[in-house]
Formats: structure tokens, C-alpha cells, sequence
């Protein structure tokens, strides 16, 4: 018989049905929130333990366009290979449930989402995450843990909880934190760019891009604000849930354990040389040398009389090598590379290195290096997709694509197609730059990381190395961009926290905690815990750790950018503005003229209707130029042709109120048809009492509107609604 369960949670009515649907899973939840409804189910193989210590867990995050009463795009009619935002949720969940699993827990598991119905104003990835917990905790598998997913933005200042889809464009953060009861599991954010509109005169204006960067402090405050939302709500949903928990399965928790015995030989006899095969290792993420030395090891007369097997013996090693690590971080203060544990590897940049691409910037700090590639193009060269919320098509105009091919770690393996990692650290990435890049900048930009070479954080190389990348194409952005990653090494009540990880602390540290950011604050965070929960102090003192390295980091790569010269690939551009009542003029009948004007001059023009901006660009100088004074002697020839500019001082006067209808809307305000004649600018700044996002929450084209004159001189008008 099925159950319904019901919570207020977090800002929203989250309905749980359980024993209703795929009742053959070992756990399976429907929860609906608004119109949003997801299918979450739980299967587990307990007869067919995997041989290998680690938990065999998939998850999948799959969306129905009939959820959203579409049909697929494209040519097959059927869900096919799954969207990167699929791809990024299923990775999402993976991270905040893997470390529910007991250790020992050697059977495959596979944890589905399915999403049945769609509501655009829904978080998908907030309730994916709690019903695939729910399905987990109320099955039979050995998991007493629930687990919370909470996005938060900022509005005007306030905390909010789990905004809706249209709120959360409104806000200057978007932070997604996952955890249990007591512990943080999970962290991403990304700071959302803004665009500020400063009247500097009348009609005029002047636009100011804000990254909207956070200060490390800030964001504590935030996360210990998401901290308490999902803390009470995992308590609401253990006293709900519990009730219905199926009878945990009498599983064998396998331990993977090696002779104690072995153990403190190997210790005694080889700690010299394990210590020496550490500083190789700290060289590469391979263990080659590790290797090497357990065949060594293995041949030990004490090995062979014991009988111990060549597995065994490499488990050994591997567990000395652990702790002579930690043991050197926590007590010596030193990492196995000498380094101190604030300092960061040296790095070395070069910019502009491919003569035929528009930018390039090689990136290399310590044994890690990213080669990242830029390319330009046009509004329409974006990469067009599809969401399950939205009918029509989207059109990514900034795009970060990060490849790691085996060669950049002596890895003898082909290069395939893009795996989860590869889609996780590229979107890390571009989170981290995209908040620089101004809005108004409507063109293409395409990022391309190519790691050469890998010892640690290879998606944080690829954030430096794409910040002077753009830099190098020429692209306006608010400040350099650096990224660094942390991490945390705790045993007992001792602590470290190490800036600028390598692959040897990645894996045999407690955390993995990456941090990207400007001079002004961070724009960017990636965080998983290894060792369940990380304390809010810890994590302060690692962001201010984090903000000396990024800082060290941002000078070199400042001193970098003053060196940078345009490749000779870069197309040339020449932007400016017209009328914009004369875009039709050089348009010209059925696209006429301007297409005689592309070929004659071979250069690509893209006209902006509402704003009157034309941007022209090609392979020659001259002809650009060429084009643009042909374009101005059009929209001139049309003005000598039409009737003489109307004197607005001899048909309006001061304080004069009438009604005019709205002719067009632009982001800094509207257009209005004035009745003795002419167009007169209401800016957004004189529509409102309170500032005013956007133009169309207020108005739509054709409105008429009441406004009143509140200056006029021979060729220009202000004006502003009649009742401010």
C-alpha cells in the first residue's frame, strides 16, 4: 500500500510517495514539488560483490521531454545521448550519496532519476538530489544517513533559500551545498554578473559590468546559512522517513585488510626507501615508483617464507607511503616535495603561442600544464541546445572545453570521447570566468584547455590559463581570473591545510576544495570531503589560505598579461553606432544592401535593431574601414533625404504632460513616439520610484504611458513618467 509523506521545507511543499511506483527496487521515492515530479529508485546487486575495495556506484540523471509535453529535437524521435546539464546533475548526486556508503559496501549499485514532469520555476537539481537520497534511505541497503541539497542565492542583499528559476537570475550568487545532519559534504558556487545603468546626462548613459565577486568572509555566512537550512531539514525528513525504512539487508561488509604483520615489516625494513619513492612520486599522479619498489619488496626473503602475494605486498606500501605522507604534513610541517604548506608550486606563462589562433596561453605550475585555446566568433556561431523547461532554443555564446588525454600523465591509452570529469572541471572553469565577461558582449567565445601535463588540479591551471586567454583575444573583462586548489590533511584533533595540491596529497589528503577567483573575491568554488563534514572554522581558514595563494598566483599572471601581443590571427573589428531608426536603410530592401556591401568589401557585419550598433569585421584593415564609411554615408544620404531634424525646444515645453505609446524596449529603458512629433528616450532610471531590473516587468511595446518632459534642448528630450 503506498504511503504519502508530506514536508515544508527550505521555502517549498516537497510530497513523497513511496511504495507506490518501481516497487522491485530496493528504494524508490515519487516526489512531487509544484508541478515538478521525479522518480527516484535504488537497485543493489547483493550477489554479485565486485573483488576491488571501492563501491561500484552509478548514477544516472535522465530527463523525458514529455515531461515538459515536448518532443525530442532533432532527427530521432527518442531520449538519446544525455545533455551536459544531465551529465553535471548525475555527478552532483554521485558526490553528495558516495560517501553514505559504508566502507567495505562491494556491490553494484545503481541510483536513477527520472524526470516525469517539469515546472520551470522548480530547481531540478535541488529536489533530484533529495529524492534520490529519500529512495536511498528508505530502502534496505545499509545507509542511516539523509541527505539535503539547498540552492541559495542573494537578492538585494538577503539569503535566500532555494529561490525559484526566475529569482535566482535576479541574484548575485548561486551556491548549491549538500550534506547531512552534521556534515557538509558537497559545495559548488559561481558569483552571477550584473549589469549596472548610471545616467550620466540627459538621454545618455553609461553601463558598468559588476562580477559580483565574494569576499571570503560573506561567503561563510552563506554556507553556514545552507548548513542550518539542510541540518533542519534532514531532521524533518529522518523523523518522516524513518517509519517506512525497509529492514537493512543482512550484507557482508568486506573488509580489505593486510597482515598487521606485513604491515610493521615493510614499515621497519623499506621506510628509507619509500620515503625516496615519495619525492619521485611528487613528481607525477602515476605510481610507477611505488610499483617498482613493492616488486622489490616482494622478493624479500621474509615475503616469500610468509607466502605474502605481490597485492598484498603493494597494499602494504601503499599504506606506509600514506602515512609517512600525512605524517610529514602534519608533525614536519613539509610535503613530500619540500615545498612549505603555503606555497605554491612555480609557474611559468607564455601567451599567444599558436601564430594561427586568435589566443593561446600555456600555463604551467609545477608539473601541471594547461594549454588553453581561444577562438571568436559571431552571435550565431554559439552552440545551440535545448532545456526541458524552456520551448525554444538556447544558444551557449561562452563555452570552456577541458580534454585530459592519458600522455598527460604517461598514461598509454587512446583519446575518446568526453567523460564526466572532463564536462565537471570544463564547467568548474567556465563558472569561474563567465562572470567577468561582460553582458553586453554578444559574440562567441569558445576555450579549449588541452592538459599536457598533470600532477594536481589540472581545472584550476585551466582557469588561469583561460582568464589570459581571453585577455590575449582581446576580450573586455573586469579582472584576471586565477584558481587554486586546496587541501586537508586531519588526524585526531591536528589539522593541516595545504595550498596548491599535487596528486599525491590529492589522494592521500581528507578534502578536496577548489577556489577561483579575482583580487576582489572568489567567483567560483568546488568543494568534496573525504572524511565526512569539514567544521565552518576549518573552512573559513582555508578560504583566507586559499585567498594568499590565489593573490600570489594573480600577480605573476598580471606581470604575464602586460607582455601579452595580439596574434596575428585575430580578426579586426570596428564597432560603432548609427541611428537606429537608419538600420533599415543599410539593410536595404529584402537584405539588399548590406549583403552588396559584405561581399564588395569582404568583411562580416552584425547590426544591433534596438541599439543602433554595428560591428564590422574581417581579415583586412582597410576594407573594414572602408565598410564603415560606406555604412555613414548611407545613414547621411538618408537624413539629407528625409525631413530636417525636428527642434524639440519649438514643439515641447518644460513640465509638459501627455500620453505616448511605447515603440520599442531596449535594456536601458523604452522609446516612445512623441505626439508633435519625434522619439524621446524614458529611461529605465525615471519608470520607478524603486530600481527597476528590467524594462518588461514594468511595460510591454505598445503601451501607452503618461510622461512628462522634464528637460528639452534644440535636438534632445528628457522624460519620465508623469506621476514620479
Amino acid at each position: 500500500m503506498s504511503v504519502v509523506c508530506e514536508f515544508e521545507v527550505n521555502n517549498q511543499k516537497e510530497i513523497y510517495t513511496l511504495n507506490y511506483v518501481a516497487k522491485q527496487a530496493n528504494g524508490s521515492v515519487m516526489l512531487k514539488v509544484g508541478k515538478a515530479v521525479v522518480l527516484a529508485t535504488v537497485v543493489s546487486e547483493f550477489d554479485n560483490p565486485v573483488s576491488e575495495d571501492f563501491t561500484p556506484l552509478t548514477v544516472q540523471y535522465i530527463e523525458k521531454t514529455y515531461a515538459s509535453s515536448k518532443l525530442p529535437g532533432g532527427f530521432v524521435k527518442r531520449e538519446g545521448k544525455p545533455s551536459d546539464f544531465e551529465t553535471l546533475t548525475s555527478r552532483i548526486i554521485d558526490r553528495s550519496l558516495r560517501p553514505l556508503f559504508p566502507s567495505g559496501y562491494v556491490y553494484p549499485t545503481t541510483i536513477t532519476v527520472m524526470v516525469l514532469s517539469a515546472d520551470k520555476e522548480v530547481d531540478l537539481q535541488v529536489i533530484a538530489l533529495n529524492a534520490a537520497s529519500a529512495a536511498l534511505y528508505v530502502s534496505n541497503i545499509p545507509v542511516d544517513k539523509s541527505v539535503c541539497g539547498v540552492r541559495i542565492g542573494k537578492i538585494n542583499g538577503e539569503i535566500v533559500i532555494n529561490p525559484s528559476t526566475s529569482m535566482l537570475k535576479e541574484s548575485s550568487i548561486d551556491l548549491y551545498v549538500a550534506g547531512t545532519q552534521n556534515e557538509l559534504l558537497m559545495i559548488e558556487m559561481k558569483s552571477i554578473s550584473s549589469t549596472e545603468v548610471l545616467e550620466s546626462g540627459v538621454d545618455t548613459f553609461t553601463t558598468v559590468h559588476n562580477a559580483n565577486e565574494v569576499e571570503e568572509k560573506e561567503l561563510v555566512e552563506i554556507i553556514q546559512a545552507a548548513q542550518n537550512a539542510i541540518q533542519e531539514a534532514t531532521s524533518t525528513y529522518i523523523s518522516g522517513l524513518s517509519l517506512y525504512k525497509k529492514p537493512t539487508a543482512q550484507v557482508e561488509l568486506v573488509e580489505f585488510s593486510v597482515d598487521i604483520k606485513l604491515i610493521e615489516y615493510v614499515r621497519t625494513i623499506y621506510k628509507n626507501e619509500i620515503k625516496e619513492a615519495i619525492s619521485k612520486l611528487a613528481k607525477s599522479e602515476r605510481a610507477s615508483e611505488l610499483k617498482e619498489l613493492a616488486k622489490k619488496v616482494s622478493q624479500d626473503s621474509f615475503i616469500c617464507e610468509n607466502e605474502f602475494d605481490s597485492k598484498e605486498v603493494y597494499e602494504a606500501v601503499s599504506i606506509v607511503k600514506k602515512e609517512i605522507v600525512r605524517s610529514m604534513i602534519l608533525d614536519e610541517k613539509v610535503r613530500a616535495d619540500g615545498r612549505g604548506l603555503k606555497e605554491v608550486r612555480p609557474i611559468c606563462i607564455e601567451t599567444n603561442i599558436l601564430p594561427s589562433a586568435h589566443s593561446s596561453c600555456l600555463f604551467t605550475r609545477g608539473e601541471t600544464q594547461a594549454l588553453v585555446v581561444g577562438t571568436l566568433g559571431g552571435p550565431k556561431d554559439g552552440q545551440m541546445f535545448e532545456t526541458l523547461t524552456e520551448k525554444s532554443t538556447e544558444v551557449e555564446r561562452f563555452m570552456v572545453h577541458y580534454n585530459f588525454p592519458g600522455f598527460s600523465v604517461g598514461e598509454a591509452k587512446p583519446i575518446f570521447g568526453v567523460g564526466r570529469r572532463e564536462l565537471g572541471h570544463g564547467n568548474l572553469a567556465k563558472k569561474a570566468l563567465e562572470s567577468t565577461i561582460s553582458k553586453d558582449f554578444t559574440d562567441t567565445i569558445r576555450l579549449v584547455s588541452e592538459i599536457l601535463e598533470s600532477n594536481g588540479s589540472s581545472s584550476m591551471a585551466t582557469v588561469c590559463g583561460g582568464s589570459l586567454a581571453l585577455k590575449a583575444a582581446g576580450i573586455e573583462i573586469s579582472n584576471l581570473v586565477a584558481g587554486v586548489a586546496m587541501g586537508l590533511v586531519t588526524e585526531d584533533n591536528k589539522y593541516s591545510i595545504l595550498t596548491d595540491i599535487m596528486g599525491l596529497e590529492d589522494h592521500d589528503g581528507d578534502m578536496d576544495f577548489k577556489v577561483a577567483g579575482t583580487k576582489n573575491g572568489i567567483t567560483a568554488l568546488q568543494m568534496d570531503i573525504k572524511l565526512g563534514g569539514i567544521e565552518i572554522s576549518v573552512l573559513d581558514e582555508a578560504l583566507q589560505q586559499a585567498k594568499e595563494g590565489r593573490m600570489h598566483i594573480l600577480n605573476i599572471m598580471e606581470d604575464a598579461s602586460k607582455e601579452i601581443k595580439p596574434s596575428e590571427a585575430l580578426p579586426m573589428i570596428e564597432q560603432f553606432l548609427i541611428d537606429p531608426s537608419k538600420i533599415f536603410a543599410v539593410i536595404g530592401k529584402a537584405g539588399q544592401t548590406i549583403k552588396e556591401i559584405i561581399e564588395n568589401f569582404n568583411v562580416s557585419i552584425d547590426l544591433d535593431r534596438d541599439s543602433g550598433s554595428v560591428k564590422i569585421s574581417g581579415e583586412n584593415k582597410e576594407q573594414i574601414l572602408k565598410a564603415k564609411d560606406h555604412i555613414i554615408n548611407i545613414t547621411n544620404n538618408t537624413q539629407k533625404k528625409s525631413n530636417q531634424p525636428l527642434d524639440f525646444e519649438k514643439l515641447y515645453k518644460l513640465d509638459e504632460v501627455f500620453e505616448a505609446k511605447i515603440e520599442r524596449i531596449v535594456d536601458f529603458g523604452a522609446f516612445v513616439s512623441l505626439p508633435k512629433g519625434g522619439e524621446g528616450l524614458l529611461h529605465i532610471s525615471k519608470m520607478s520610484n524603486q530600481r527597476l531590473n528590467k524594462v518588461s516587468d514594468l511595460f510591454n511595446v505598445g503601451d501607452m504611458v503618461e510622461i512628462k518632459i522634464l528637460s528639452v534642448k534644440k535636438d534632445r528630450i528628457e522624460l519620465s513618467l508623469a506621476n514620479l
